[in-house]
This record gives C-alpha cells, structure tokens and sequence, in this order.
C-alpha cells in the first residue's frame, strides 16, 4: 500500500514550521556581518592600489640603465614553459619530469586538494542535515505478579538547519575558497622555485662540463711543457728548478680535474633528488660546451607582479581570508537559530509502526546566545583583526621582496654583460702574453717562472670568463622565476 503525504495532512505545529522556512531563508540572504574585502594597497605608506600601481609601480629602476632593454616586441615574454627559451632539449625533458617526480611539489599539490576538500566541507554548512535512525529493544523487569517482558520498536526521521542570519557561513565559505586559492598559488610558486633550482642546476653542471674541458686542455699544455722543459734539462740548457715548477703545475691542475669531478658529482646526484629519483638511478651525459642559449627577458612593470607572481597572489589570498574570518568572529556576537524537527513511529511490533495513533513529531526552533564570557569574544576578535593586519603586512613585504628580486636580477644582467665583455678582451690579452712568453723560454731570454705566470694567468682569464656565463645563466633563471613565469 502506498501513501501520499500532503502538507495539509501534517500537523498545524509541522505545517507552521515548513511555511516558515521560506521567509526565515529570505533572512539568511541579508548581508553578511563584517567588513567586505577590498585589496589593500600593495606597498606600505600608499594609500590605494591606484596610486601604487602610477607611482612606485610604474617602472623598474634597474631597468632604465640596461644599454638594450628588452621589451615585449624584442624581448622572449615570459610564459609558463619558460625554460624552453634556453634551447636545450635535456633541460626540456628534466622540466617534464619534475612536475611529476618531485615530492616537494607531490606534498603542495596535496595541501591544495586539502584545502578545496576543507572548502566543500564548509559548504555544506548551508544546507540542512537530514538523519534516520531506527531502534529495536526488549526488556524485562520483575512485578508482584511476576517477570514480564516488553518489545520496543521505534523508527525517525530528523532534520536540523542552522539559519545563517549573520551570514557567518557564508563568511566561512568566503574564507575557505580565499584560502583554496592561495592554496593554488602556493602550488604554483612551489613548482617554479623548484623549476628554477632545477635549471640553475643543470647550468651549473654544464658550467663544471666546460672548466673540466677547459683543464683538459690546460693538462695537456702542461704535460707539453713539461716534456719541453725536461728536454731543455736534459740538454743542461735550463735548471732542475724549472722541471719541479712545470711538475708543479701539472698537478695541480689535475688535483683540480678532481675536483670537478666532485663537484659535477654532488650537483647531478642534487638534480636526481629533485626529479624525484634515487641518484644511483640517474646520470646526465657530458657536455664539452657551455652552449645554452641566453634569451632576452621582457621585465614588462613592477604592477605585473602583482597578477603574475604566485606568492604575491597566494599572499593577497590570505589577506582577504583573514578579512572573511572578522566576519566569522563578529557574528558571534549574535545569537544562532537552529530549526530542527523529527517525524518517527513508535510500537511494540511491526504492524504498530504502521499504524497512525503510534506516530510521533516533534518541530521548533531553537535560540541560543552567549550573555556573559569574560570578553571572549571581544578577544576573539582583536585576534582576527590583528591576524588580518598581520597578512596585509606579509603581503606588502612579499610585494616589496619580489620587486627587489627583479630589481637585482636586471642589475645583474647588466653589469654581467659588461664584465663579461672587458673579461674577453682579458682573455685575449692572457693568450698574447702566453704566446710571448713560450717564445721568450725558447729563445732562452726569460726562465721558466714568465711562462708559469703567463699559463696560470691565461687558464685563471678563462676560467673567469666560463664562470661570468655561468652567472650570467643563473641571473637570467633567476629573473625569469621573480618575473613569476
């Protein structure tokens, strides 16, 4: 048999309630309490964002100075896949890899899913909650006439809805999906910093690949020399101190291939721990150049930061979470108003739960207001306030942090290209003076300290000059991840 159940049927106390619940839901519309967000100025002493983004927003300092500035027509603009503008495929492949392997990135992508599972929690507290429960009992008690014995059998239905009068779910949920999305952010900026530390790395074992080459060749020079000096010896033209000086410089700098070894060792084992691999599991091949191609960098306006880097994003998230969360505290101050109400049968068997004089229903609501705590609440909210002055204050200094990082970087680029350019012409100068020297000892003008001197001088210029590249790399990864690529 199948009943229908009408409004009209129920109870007047149930039929009140449920035509109740449409203007009570017109009162949890109404507006929120607590302050509604507006972004604060990005800088301190600045008083909005406007003025910030005319003034000290407007333009880079460092970038003013650069002799060919790059701009968005010349320049690379900067994208997600920024490390491709290096035009080096193995870097492209170890990118690939580091967004799935590295376990740094693995635990923010976790935090995230954390935050949106909390957020979808929160939600649901604008809904009402619905339960059923069903009991069956027997039991026994003695009597002057003797034991008797009784069954119970109960079945119902509840529901409980807070009304959200003050709006302090609703502020809730505005705090849950700020904090979701600084989540993401979080995310972003874990998986660039790490991009980054990944092609500094890498060009920084391609720099070790190129010193190693270079002192390849300088052993080789210098097992020339030597042969040259002890052949001189042997003719008794030269003294014995001459072979001990070219034995000296020999092994030094094989004692210095060495160390390259290890350092090429310690920074290939570091790349295999960011992509997620046992070191044992990974190898990079050598490279005999130091050919990675340096891309001109588009550093746009000091505003773009504050769309495109993802911790100045995550930062700004927080702080409108933080203003979400006055509003949670404020409501406090107001009293919550549940609705709630339960609809059952009650019997000693199975065929009285059926029967209509055994229901029964219960429906109200429910008032609750805190009269005296101590100031808890007012301290509650000097809390919130002072959380939310707190986050404004981060997010100006992550703000201030990312401008200064794009502000060195520029300067780098800069002053790199031209030492660099008076390093070459150094090299140069060292080769000449090589060249003389060598032709100096064999024409037996000069001892073998000129040509010592004139070696060590020419392999330090060229060393230098690999390190200024190697620099100049780093500085150019650099900027592009405080760019926020």
């Amino acid at each position: 048999m199948q009943h229908t159940m009408k409004v009209h049927s129920l109870p007047a106390a149930i039929r009140a309630a449920l035509l109740a619940i449409p203007a009570l839901g017109l009162l949890s519309a109404c507006a929120p309490l607590g302050p509604n967000y507006q972004r604060p100025a990005p800088l301190p002493n600045v008083v909005s964002e406007q003025a910030a983004v005319a003034g000290p927003l407007a333009q880079y300092k460092e970038a003013a100075k650069l002799l060919k500035p790059a701009t968005p027509a010349t320049g690379t603009t900067v994208a997600s896949d920024w490390w491709k503008a290096f035009a080096d495929p193995r870097l492209d492949a170890l990118m690939t890899e580091v967004a799935t392997g590295n376990q740094n990135i693995a635990q923010a992508e976790a935090r995230y899913r954390q935050a949106t599972a909390s957020l979808q929690q929160t939600q649901a507290g604008q809904w009402p909650t619905l339960s059923t429960n069903a009991s069956a009992a027997r039991s026994s008690q003695a009597t002057t006439a003797g034991r008797s014995t009784a069954t119970s059998l109960s079945t119902s239905l509840a529901a409980s809805w807070e009304l959200d009068l003050w709006g302090r779910v609703r502020r809730s949920i505005e705090a849950g999906d700020a904090s979701a999305a600084a989540s993401a952010a979080d995310l972003a900026a874990t998986t660039l910093s790490l991009r980054a530390q990944l092609a500094t790395s890498y060009g920084n074992l391609r720099s070790l690949d190129a010193q190693r080459a270079l002192l390849e060749d300088s052993v080789e020079a210098y097992e020339r020399s030597l042969k040259l000096t002890q052949n001189r010896y042997d003719a008794g033209v030269v003294a014995r101190s001459d072979v001990a000086q070219a034995q000296l410089q020999l092994l030094n700098a094989r004692a210095q291939l060495i160390d390259t070894d290890n350092q090429r060792a310690a920074l290939e084992h570091a790349i295999a721990i960011l992509l997620g691999r046992v070191p044992s599991t990974f190898a990079l091949e050598r490279s005999e150049t130091y050919a990675l191609k340096l891309p001109a960098v588009a550093a746009s306006v000091p505003s773009e930061l504050l769309r495109k880097r993802p911790d100045v994003i995550a930062a700004e998230r927080r702080v409108a979470a933080a203003n979400a969360q006055i509003g949670v505290t404020v409501a406090a101050y107001y009293p919550s108003i549940t609705l709630s109400g339960s609809f059952g049968q009650r019997g000693a068997n199975l065929s009285d739960l059926l029967s209509l004089p055994n229901r029964f229903w219960s429906v109200g609501p429910a008032l609750a207001l805190s009269l005296f705590d101590g100031g808890a609440r007012d301290a509650a909210k000097a809390q919130v306030v002072a959380a939310y002055d707190q986050t404004v204050a981060a997010y100006r200094q992550t703000v201030l942090t990312a401008i200064g990082e794009v502000e060195d970087n520029l300067a780098a680029q800069r002053i790199l290209a031209e030492e660099l350019a008076v390093q070459q012409q150094a090299v140069k100068a060292a080769q000449e003076s090589l060249t003389i020297a060598l032709n100096q000892y064999k024409a037996g003008t000069v001892s073998y300290l000129n040509v010592v001197t004139a070696q060590t001088a020419e392999y330090s210029a060229r060393r230098s000059e690999l390190s200024l590249r190697a620099q100049q790399f780093t500085a150019t990864v650099a900027l592009l991840r405080a760019l926020g690529s």
